[in-house]
């Protein structure tokens, strides 16, 4: 019931069908900073419906049969992951395929149909999204409570003093961590599209044949630059989701501050990539709604702003948001395996 209703949010939310994309389409037509600010604001607003649908869930699952209830409801919701993955699958394939048809110059006709079917991708793919956060926050729910329940066997105490300061700073930490991870994924991606600017910028001096079709443009070289830094880049955050837990949980802090951490980042980071999945996946079917012709359709004004939009919302929604559901486990589950060492 949980991934249904995310479904449904998720569709509200990003399908261009419904009102917030076409607002958002309508905000680009005065300019691109209205543009940003109706996607940062729709982004915002769209952590509500599913937090609501994620605390129903947790709780009525708790109450219906405790932990095991609650590790029911998660086996529910992880069980139709190949559905989600085949949903996952249908957007790139989609995008991509738009992308084949503008290089080999098709008909305007044959670009419509792939127009069509990448808002649909975008669209799965934001439900994708949401319906893995939905399954983290239950998931972690159940690492939080096995994490505390370690702690106290190993410490022959339950962890019940939580008005400490140790705790507050933990807490701070946490929801600091989700930031600070967020802004390095962002920044890896704008850093790496400008390096590739910059390359295809030299190509088109040094071989002006390449916009008139007579030479073909080094396609390996940008491939290279985007493969290598993909890797690259991923170094700092991924350090940042390791390391942090083990330093926070070391003697000096403890335990306490650890499950304080944990459970304050699980909470940003659930509220964090509901808001940058669904922001992103708005704005980039603000820009195919207006390519429908509405708004002065494709080369208009508003469709230019709609694109600066597009531009911001994918780091958002194909880096930075999903990247967040696997820093949320990995963090629980580090806690979890390091627990004895915390002591």
């Amino acid at each position: 019931m949980t991934a249904y209703a995310f479904v449904w949010i998720t569709k509200y939310y990003t399908d261009y069908k419904y009102e917030p994309v076409r607002s958002l389409a309508l905000a680009s037509s005065t300019g691109h900073g209205t543009n940003i600010i109706a996607g940062v604001s729709l982004g915002l607003e769209s952590t509500a419906l599913p937090v609501l649908v994620i605390s129903v869930a947790i709780v009525s699952a708790f109450w219906l049969g405790g932990l095991f209830g609650t590790a029911v409801a998660t086996m529910g919701m992880l069980s139709t992951a190949g559905y989600v993955l085949t949903m996952d699958m249908f957007g790139p394939i989609a995008d991509n395929a738009g992308g084949i048809v503008e290089m080999s110059q098709q008909p305007e006709s044959v670009r419509e149909i792939t127009d069509l079917l990448d808002a649909v991708g975008n669209t799965t793919k934001a439900t994708t999204k949401g319906f893995a956060i939905g399954s983290a926050a239950l998931a972690s729910f159940l690492l939080f409570s096995a994490y505390m329940d370690e702690v106290s066997t190993f410490s022959q105490e339950a962890l019940t003093q939580i008005a400490i300061p140790e705790v507050f700073v933990g807490g701070l930490l946490g929801s600091m961590l989700i930031f600070l991870f967020s802004a390095w994924a962002c920044s890896a991606v704008g850093r790496t599209a400008q390096e590739v600017v910059n390359e295809v910028r030299r190509q088109f001096i040094e071989r002006p044949g390449i916009m008139e079709y007579k030479e073909k443009p080094d396609y390996g070289r940008c491939v290279a630059i985007v493969a290598s830094a993909s890797l690259r880049e991923m170094i700092k955050p991924g350090a940042l989701a390791i390391i942090s837990p083990m330093v926070v949980g070391q003697p000096l802090l403890g335990a306490k501050v650890v499950a304080a951490m944990l459970m304050f980042a699980t909470v940003s980071g659930i509220l964090m990539a509901l808001f940058l999945n669904t922001a992103g996946g708005a704005w980039d079917n603000a820009k195919k709604y207006i390519e429908t012709g509405v708004l002065g359709g494709k080369g208009s004004e508003c469709h230019k702003a709609a694109v600066t939009g597009d531009t911001v919302g994918d780091p958002f929604k194909d880096t930075a948001g999903p990247s967040l559901h696997v820093l949320i486990k990995m963090l629980a589950t580090i806690t979890l395996v390091m627990a004895p060492i915390f002591l």
